[in-house]
């Protein structure tokens, strides 16, 4: 806790007095399996149609990527990034189980309550371990960070103060949401009606992706302290939108259109618009197609080869797709009410690996790689940069 008469602006000011430390992990590497069959599911009921706001993200100047630059090197399998109000950002290290704050000459551990300053009850397997992070929305009152992580049992989103440079007052807001060694999901974004949505992967049981009821291959959708908020398509669910195989991106652009990247498995990924109550197809669709009307179909695809998208960012005009597999960043037009325009590729090998892409503060995009995860690690690996706009 605080100390007495320590005010909340002042103890997140503390976060930057923390000593510079290099942090490592291990890394693993764990092949696919699957499933088979699907569950029906009732009808979703009525949302009403009313666009929140857009995002902040949303109105970022976009334009063509430029030459990265190194903001911080040395990382070990980082997964994800949000940034604090002074500009810099909190990372996740996925299989330390460590979160560090990052900035132009500036790699600063953030612990917190487990053993040597990790994050509590992380237990790291495969693709698992500590993934996504999200501030929330009114963080210069409240200070909350919440984290998404794999754990013994299950994954969850569970929710922290940051209080004098450190991670403290852990609170479970959702937990249950199954685990395997891969399609763990964990991406976690806020939306522009302030509640906060969880991308969660099948775990490996394609049936769940079709069951409402189930928390496997979804969107969630819920309030800061993990209940069902009001407006949710399906009456006392999390839900939504279903269908998923591993939804590991999303954003939100100008029109309040939430849009979320998809890993496929052998054929097709995509860019999805995330309809409240939509049905996205896994495991009968991948890729092109809408089930004869049954399912939404994608925005945009690719092969596995030039994409195996993760992080994405969604700017005035564009949307911005980390690529794994593909080792690329590609920039995805959007048109409004309409399909998206030709997307080009950037920055294609350049970096490797590409985990997660957000926009700064500055109007650049952050980026951070993923070669010491399946990847060819480089001197400097893994890195956070900062790539311009012009």
């Amino acid at each position: 806790m605080r100390p007495p008469g320590t005010t909340r602006r002042a103890a997140l000011r503390s976060l930057g007095g923390l000593g510079v430390a290099a942090v490592v992990a291990g890394c693993s590497d764990t092949p696919a399996s699957s499933g088979t069959g699907t569950v029906a599911t009732p009808p979703p009921a009525a949302v009403s149609p009313t666009t929140p706001a857009p995002s902040p993200s949303a109105v970022v100047a976009s334009g063509t990527p430029g030459v990265p630059q190194d903001i911080t090197t040395g990382l070990q399998v980082p997964w994800d990034l949000a940034f604090l109000p002074d500009g810099t950002a909190l990372v996740t290290l996925r299989d330390a189980a460590r979160v560090v704050q990052a900035g132009p000459g500036l790699l600063t551990p953030v612990p917190s309550t487990g053993p040597d300053g990790t994050v509590p009850d992380v237990e790291p397997a495969g693709e698992g371990g500590l993934l996504g992070i999200a501030l929330s929305p009114t963080f210069s009152e409240d200070a909350q960070v919440f984290l998404y992580l794999t754990s013994r049992d299950d994954n969850r989103v569970v929710r922290f103060t940051l209080d004098g440079g450190r991670l403290v007052d852990s609170v479970p807001v959702l937990t249950g949401v199954p685990k395997n060694t891969t399609h763990n999901g964990g991406r976690l974004r806020f939306g522009p009606d302030h509640l906060l949505y969880v991308g969660t992967g099948d775990a490996q049981n394609r049936p769940a992706a079709q069951d409402v009821n189930a928390l496997g291959g979804k969107v969630l959708r819920i309030a800061r302290d993990g209940s069902v908020p009001d407006g949710n398509p399906f009456p006392g669910s999390r839900t939504w939108s279903y269908g998923h195989r591993n939804p590991q991106g999303f954003g939100w652009d100008s029109t309040g259109r939430m849009i979320a990247a998809e890993f496929g498995q052998d054929r097709f990924d995509e860019l999805n618009v995330i309809r409240p109550g939509g049905n996205y197809g896994w495991p009968e669709v991948e890729g092109p197609g809408d089930g004869g009307g049954r399912f939404v179909a994608p925005l945009q695809t690719w092969t596995t080869d030039q994409a195996s998208p993760s992080g994405i960012a969604v700017t005035s005009d564009a949307v911005y797709v980390a690529a794994l597999r593909g080792q690329k960043l590609w920039r995805v037009p959007l048109n409004p009410d309409g399909p998206t325009g030709t997307p080009d590729a950037y920055l294609d090998g350049t970096l490797g690996r590409l985990r997660a892409v957000e926009p700064a503060p500055d109007g650049s995009l952050w980026v951070l790689t993923s070669n010491t995860f399946r990847g060819d690690p480089r001197p400097g690996d893994d890195r956070l940069v900062s790539v311009p706009l012009s």
